[in-house]
């Protein structure tokens, strides 16, 4: 924060209706909005959705301003993303007490542990090997269909083990669907409203709590040990020495799935359509990952850290098509950045979409490029947020990326079914994520 001589207000954003303000062109497609927004207003734009004043912080100063502010005392998360709370659940996150919270992100961090990592990656090898059994020499792929079908499946057997993966079924699938699909603006406005999407976020929430108090159950009566997060939460202390509830811990296994599963899978579908639409690096891209098998070697924690073009490729991909568009803080405080002053209830937003096409931090901003140098400021890159708030899950995230797109482009090569301009970012939800239909064509290599 500064202390400038004088205070102006943002310049708001033009187009916004007496009684909606910019709520339904917001709601079309949130990432376009607001790099129209930036394009118009600049640095600092401010927005109406319905009545609520939203403040777009776009560029290194302005984000690092956001992501340092003191939390929950003068700009708060868990105020500003109170529409979560009906699909984490009352207690968890944002619907716990700052403290609490606290703690329950460090247990996360606990169940994301490096050592923990070094078996999912042979986890994860596995379930893509198992997936692509059926494959054959060459045929299509839907490619978000498939990669949301696959990263259920790692997700699940890498963090709540093989009984519960094992038992996976569609219908979990189903139900995590539904908690994603109501991830929305209208959620944005009235998360407890009556509209059927929300009707249906609530059925789910009930069923996936019996799910996995059901396993909770079970593991109590065997007696057996397991080494996944549905144990760790089990056998977790809290500060007071209580244990942490036994109700709260679906909430926190929807909490890690949510925040990994819509990351990896939009991740893994857009990484793999840019190899496909970017082919001028694929010789190189393969000799890497043909590198990672020679002598008979398998997939593993420690070769996952020796592929440059690769990782090269997640990041450019996270770049340009960051799953979540928003990262939102509610202001509690009156707070000032440079010369603007912003009011208690406003909402400050920052978004990886915008900031990630800013020229002067990314020259030529729209072309792909995974040879691209990040940059130093930790605050330019935000696919996972910044500050105390970063996703605890993004190694894990990178790692599945990274372990699928080995296994994949070890044995296929991989080529666009119809123009390259047919795949597009899409926002049903809040949830950026390629076009629906997205076809790759893939071939045995030999």
């Amino acid at each position: 924060m500064s202390n400038p001589v004088s205070r102006i207000e943002p310049k708001m954003v033009s187009g916004a209706k007496p009684e909606t303000g910019h709520f339904e062109e917001f709601m079309a497609h949130p990432a376009f909005f607001l790099l129209r927004a930036w394009r118009e207003c600049g640095e600092v734009a401010a927005f109406d959705l319905a009545g609520q004043r939203n403040i777009l912080m776009t560029g290194p100063a302005a984000q690092e301003a956001v992501f340092r502010a003191p939390d929950p005392t003068v700009l708060s998360a868990a105020a500003a993303y109170q529409y979560m709370v009906p699909v984490f659940g009352q207690g968890i996150q944002y619907g716990a007490t700052f403290e609490m919270e606290r703690q329950q992100t460090k247990l996360m961090a606990t169940a994301m542990r490096a050592a923990r990592m070094k078996g999912y990656a042979d986890i994860i090898a596995k379930e893509v090997d198992d997936w692509m059994a059926s494959w054959g020499d060459e045929g299509e792929i839907d490619v978000l269909a498939v990669f949301e079908a696959l990263v259920l499946r790692t997700s699940t057997h890498s963090l709540m083990g093989s009984d519960f993966r094992a038992k996976l079924t569609d219908e979990f699938g189903g139900l995590y669907h539904e908690l994603e699909s109501a991830v929305s603006p209208e959620a944005m406005l009235d998360p407890h409203g009556s509209g059927d999407a929300l009707k249906r976020r609530d059925r789910a929430r009930a069923r996936l709590q019996e799910l996995v108090l059901a396993e909770v159950e079970e593991r109590k009566q065997s007696g057996r040990q397991y080494d996944d997060m549905i144990d760790t939460f089990m056998q977790s202390t809290l500060d007071d020495g209580r244990k942490l509830p036994e109700h709260l811990i679906p909430g926190m296994v929807v909490w890690i799935m949510f925040g990994g599963f819509h990351t990896s899978s939009n991740t893994s579908a857009w990484t793999l359509l840019e190899f496909a639409r970017n082919r001028q690096y694929m010789a190189e891209l393969m000799a890497e990952v043909d590198g990672i098998y020679k002598s008979g070697g398998d997939l593993s924690y420690a070769s996952l850290r020796e592929i440059p073009l690769l990782e090269g490729f997640i990041y450019e991909t996270l770049r340009l098509h960051p799953p979540l568009c928003t990262l939102a803080r509610q202001v509690m405080q009156p707070f000032t950045f440079k010369e603007y002053t912003f009011n208690v209830g406003d909402t400050l937003v920052c978004s990886p979409y915008v900031a990630h096409r800013v020229p002067e931090v990314y020259p030529d901003p729209e072309r792909f490029d995974p040879h691209r140098k990040l940059p130093d400021n930790p605050f330019a890159y935000i696919p996972f947020g910044a500050g105390m708030r970063k996703c605890v899950g993004n190694a894990f995230g990178i790692l599945q990326v990274k372990s699928v797109m080995c296994a994949m482009l070890s044995r296929y090569d991989f080529e666009l079914v119809g123009p390259p301009e047919d795949v597009r970012d899409v926002m049903p939800s809040l949830i950026l994520r390629p076009t629906e239909g997205a076809r790759v064509r893939y071939r045995r290599r030999r």
